[in-house]
């Protein structure tokens, strides 16, 4: 998930695709969306929660085991490279969205070796878009988003080798959250940062690769290094991210950072949870999902409002009903990954919170299109008026 930069609060979130590429994104768009409710429902299906389906072996048991092949890679991987593709403005530059959401949906279809073979084309050619990316603009923010780009491939070709090695699921994280870091050290470049902050950050992101590279072999020592790198970095954007200052503003800005700020304190508790599970504590779904739901998804509503105006041209109108399914998505994961202390059915409640959360902000989404809509209707509307009013 590439973040875009904040707009102003006091403004409606508005952009323009550029047309020669609007039809390769609705063609993706399709299964980007398929992947989402496969990799949702297999989700559910994995905390226990019982769905409508066939027997074992149908879509659904394939989005079970494939959760999160279908979460990171077929949605949010297909994602960021779709906005990738868009802000290099070259054609060739969509053929790694397709192929990762083509990965998706051949997951889903039962041939997980093809699927497998998609995805790692996949993020081949997206490390060929980041290249270019980084000779265009050479700035430590655009080469660690080329660094993401082959961590990315890194856990595609792992994949592909062993497709239930924990390694490759790390390193999928780790594209995650190295591009979450280049957006953010970008914007960082706003504020008065102490001397050695980047050279820390450096050596934080280096770390938390060496613990993904040393999973296969050390998984201890692998997992404690992975751990620790993203409570560090946790504390890092804390002490730096620009969200300190914009969480006083109001509107849009506001809301970004209050989502900002809640994911990094699920990326502390989930670097403490990796650390803890690989020492032989049974934290994995805290750190698999304080991670994925809490860190990441947070960045996701955060940065939507103005990541999908960018790739799919639509113009939205930012309103309170935003932090809906962000407090939604907050209380269920605190119960989803709490309350099974207190109540076996917490799981399952948790999940279903969860993915209540996520079907909230895509109606959210789509409530604030059809308001920007009424409301540059009504603009056109008084218009007319008002200059007749003029003429008189």
């Amino acid at each position: 998930m590439v973040m875009a930069r904040t707009a102003p609060a006091s403004a409606p979130v508005t952009a323009s695709a550029p047309r020669r590429s609007v039809a390769l994104r609705v063609l993706v768009a399709l299964p980007v969306a398929v992947s989402l409710v496969a990799a949702v429902a297999g989700g559910l299906l994995r905390a226990g929660v019982s769905l409508p389906g066939e027997p074992p072996g149908d879509w659904l048991g394939q989005a079970a085991v494939g959760h999160a092949f279908l979460m990171i890679c077929g949605f949010m991987g297909t994602v960021i490279a779709i906005e990738r593709a868009v802000a290099v403005k070259l054609r060739w530059a969509f053929a790694g969205p397709a192929l990762s959401a083509a990965a998706g949906l051949a997951l889903i279809g039962g041939a997980p070796v093809f699927a497998r073979a998609l995805l790692l084309a996949a993020t081949l050619a997206f490390v060929a878009v980041n290249l270019v990316v980084v000779q265009r603009q050479r700035a430590a923010h655009t080469v660690l988003l080329l660094v993401g780009a082959l961590a990315w491939a890194a856990g595609s070709a792992v994949h592909a080798v062993q497709p239930y090695a924990g390694a490759a699921i790390a390193w999928w994280f780790a594209f995650l959250v190295l591009t979450i870091a280049a957006e953010r050290l970008e914007m960082t470049r706003l504020m008065r940062r102490r001397r050695g902050a980047q050279p820390a950050l450096t050596t934080m992101l280096g770390a938390l690769l060496l613990g993904a590279a040393l999973l296969l072999a050390w998984p201890r020592a692998g997992g404690v290094l992975y751990g620790a790198a993203l409570v560090a970095l946790a504390a890092w954007l804390l002490g730096f991210d620009i969200a300190r200052r914009t969480v006083r503003a109001q509107g849009l800005s506001r809301y970004m950072a209050v989502c900002l700020l809640l994911g990094y304190g699920w990326l502390a508790l989930a670097g403490a949870a990796w650390a803890a599970t690989a020492l032989g504590t049974p934290l994995r779904d805290v750190a698999l999902h304080a991670l994925g739901l809490g860190f990441v998804f947070s960045m996701m509503l955060a940065h939507a409002p103005v990541i999908l105006p960018a790739v799919a041209g639509v113009k939205l109108r930012f309103g309170w009903p935003y932090y809906l399914p962000l407090a939604v998505l907050q209380a269920s994961l605190l119960w989803r990954l709490g309350g099974v202390t207190l109540d076996a059915s917490a799981l399952a409640e948790g999940a279903i919170g969860n993915a209540a959360a996520i079907a909230l902000f895509a109606l959210t989404m789509v409530g604030s299109a059809l308001a920007w809509q009424r409301a540059h209707a009504a603009r056109i509307q008084r218009k007319p008026h008002h200059h007749a009013a003029e003429n008189r």
